[in-house]
């Protein structure tokens, strides 16, 4: 393991307290001392670490929306998004850690609406796995990562993501609804179509 492997583990282990102690106590209640308590580090670690104490959750963020951004960097040429994904998300929400971080996400994202200090940070992990994005959509559309319609569609496609995300999050936790995992990759699918400025969401070759 590399010492950068490292401290990006030691981030995210960090970033799931964090994320536990905003929903917990909420953002204001909670002081980059009482993260530190939970992390078992110094407080300045956590500043070492993080350039603000709403950045202390966007490793945990970034989980979710990085594997979800690795997860289409596997898509075949020869399939449809409705085709991967319908043989792919049942193994990759099954993982144990995956899920955790997921609650954790989801947590986050349904206290937007009262901690908007953490919306910088959501906006930070969208934007990781827009890059992300972007080497995919250049890849099946044969064109190159810089070109304009490969960027604006990358953005349109993780722009619809996030809005499901937080849909999602805020019917689960605030709303008290139940979204099985076939209604989630539906509406995933149905954002991705809807969004993709560029014909990729079908079989290319």
């Amino acid at each position: 393991m590399t010492d950068g492997s490292r401290l990006e583990d030691a981030r995210l282990d960090v970033s799931r307290h964090a994320a536990r102690l905003f929903w917990e106590k909420g953002f204001d209640a909670t002081s980059g001392d009482d993260i530190a308590a939970a992390a078992g580090i110094s407080t300045r670690t956590v500043w070492r670490y993080f350039r603000s104490k709403e950045a202390c959750v966007e490793p945990v963020l970034k989980v979710s929306e990085l594997r979800f951004a690795a997860l289409l960097g596997q898509w075949p040429k020869t399939e449809s998004i409705d085709q991967f994904l319908a043989r792919s998300m049942t193994a990759f929400i099954s993982d144990d850690a995956f899920v955790r971080d997921s609650i954790a996400a989801v947590r986050i994202l349904a206290i937007l609406h009262r901690e908007p200090a953490l919306r910088s940070a959501w906006l930070m992990a969208c934007h990781a796995a827009e890059m992300e994005l972007i080497g995919v959509v250049a890849d099946r559309a044969a064109r190159t990562a810089d070109d304009f319609e490969v960027r604006l569609c990358a953005a349109a496609i993780t722009a619809a993501m996030r809005l499901v995300d937080e849909e999602i999050s805020a019917a689960v936790i605030n709303a008290g609804m139940h979204v099985t995992s076939e209604e989630a990759t539906a509406r995933i699918l149905s954002a991705i179509r809807a969004a993709a400025t560029l014909p990729i969401c079908d079989a290319v070759a």
